[in-house]
C-alpha cells in the first residue's frame, strides 16, 4: 500500500466511515456491474454489492495489503455472488397476463426468468472493463447459462484482465485450475459472427431506432419486419415464452396489435443498447423494451417488466 492507503485504511479500521467510503466508493460502480454480469439482474446485484461493503467494512483487519484494495474487494464480490447463486432461488418463471392476448405458440420457454436490464447511468463508457459488449443483454444472457465458476473466470480474466494468479487467489483454486475453467467458459459463450452493432448515438442508430419507433407506434407489422434479421430473437422475462424467426416474431406482433393494443414509446438506454418505456395509448407503462441492433437490423427484442421503468427515470404512465 502507499502512504495514502495505508492512512486510509488504518483511520477505517479505526471506525472512520468517512475513511471506508474513501476506500472502497472510487470501486463501487463496477463492483455493482461486476455484480451484475454474474447474477444477471440489477435488484440482486444491488444486494450482493451491500452484502460486499457491509464484509469489507467488518473484515477490513484482514486486509494485509498484499493485493490492491479494488482487488480484494473484487474477491469479496465475487465469492458474495457465487454464494448468492449456490444459495438463492432465482425468481421463477411468470405465466402470460397480458389481457385479451392470446400468444401464439412460443419456438420455446427460456430458461432465464431473472433476468433483467441495467439503466446506462450505471455503466462507466470510458472504463475497458465496462466496454459495451461485455454489458450486452445477449452477453449477460449467456453468462447465465454457465456454471458459476465459469462465469466468475471468464469475467475476472477476460472482462476485467485479472492475471490468472490473482484470480486463483481470489477464488482459493490454482492457476491451472483458472486456466482450464476459462477454456471451458469460452467455448460456452462462443457465438457466431454477426454484423456489428453501430455505435451508440451514432446517426446509423439513430435512423434504425426512428424506423422501429415509427413501425411499432403504427402497429406496422410489414414495416417491423423489414427491420429484422432472419434470426431475429424475441423475449420477455419473467414470462419465458421467446420467439425465434421473422415469422414466429411477426406472429406475435400480429396477435399484439389484433388486440387493439397501441403504444407510444419514451427513449432511454439499457445495457448500451436502444430501450424504450412502452405506454398504452391512453393507460399506463406496460413494458420496457430493449434493442439489440446488427448493422442496420434488429437481431433482439427484449421485453421487460413495467415495474423496471421507474430504474430508467420513466414514470408509471403518461
Amino acid at each position: 500500500m502507499d502512504g495514502v492507503t495505508e492512512d486510509v485504511v488504518a483511520r477505517a479500521r479505526a471506525g472512520d466511515d468517512g475513511a471506508f467510503r474513501e476506500l472502497t466508493a472510487p470501486h463501487h460502480r463496477e463492483l455493482l456491474v461486476h455484480c451484475y454480469r454474474m447474477l444477471g439482474s440489477i435488484q440482486d446485484a444491488e444486494d450482493v454489492l451491500q452484502e460486499t461493503l457491509l464484509a469489507a467494512w467488518q473484515g477490513l483487519d484482514g486486509y494485509a495489503g498484499r493485493a490492491s484494495v479494488r482487488t480484494w474487494l473484487y474477491r469479496i464480490a465475487t465469492n458474495r455472488c457465487l454464494n448468492a447463486l449456490r444459495a438463492t432461488a432465482r425468481r421463477p418463471a411468470k405465466a402470460w397476463d397480458v389481457p385479451q392476448v392470446d400468444p401464439p405458440e412460443p419456438t420455446r420457454l427460456g430458461e432465464v426468468p431473472w433476468l433483467e436490464p441495467i439503466p446506462d447511468p450505471l455503466l462507466d463508457p470510458e472504463a475497458r472493463w465496462e466496454r459495451r459488449e461485455s454489458v450486452s443483454l445477449a452477453f449477460v444472457t449467456v453468462l447465465q447459462s454457465l456454471p458459476p465458476r465459469q462465469v466468475a473466470v471468464l469475467l475476472l480474466r477476460d472482462v476485467l484482465d485479472f492475471p490468472a494468479v490473482e484470480v486463483a487467489a481470489m477464488l482459493d483454486t490454482t492457476v491451472d485450475a483458472v486456466k482450464s475453467t476459462l477454456k471451458r467458459a469460452r467455448a460456452g459463450v462462443a457465438r457466431r459472427d454477426r454484423a456489428a452493432a453501430p455505435p451508440a448515438d451514432s446517426a446509423a442508430e439513430r435512423a434504425v431506432v426512428a424506423r422501429f419507433v415509427d413501425a411499432w407506434q403504427s402497429a406496422d407489422v410489414a414495416a417491423l419486419v423489414n427491420l429484422l434479421t432472419d434470426d431475429v430473437f424475441m423475449s420477455m422475462p419473467p414470462i419465458p415464452f421467446e420467439y425465434v424467426g421473422r415469422a414466429a416474431v411477426a406472429r406475435f406482433c400480429t396477435a399484439i396489435f389484433a388486440a387493439g393494443r397501441r403504444f407510444d414509446l419514451v427513449p432511454t438506454r439499457a445495457n448500451g443498447q436502444p430501450a424504450f418505456g412502452a405506454y398504452l395509448r391512453g393507460g399506463g407503462g406496460v413494458g420496457l423494451y430493449v434493442l439489440t441492433l446488427s448493422g442496420d437490423r434488429i437481431s433482439a427484442l427484449t421485453r421487460f417488466e413495467s415495474h423496471l421503468l421507474g430504474r430508467f427515470g420513466l414514470p408509471p404512465a403518461r
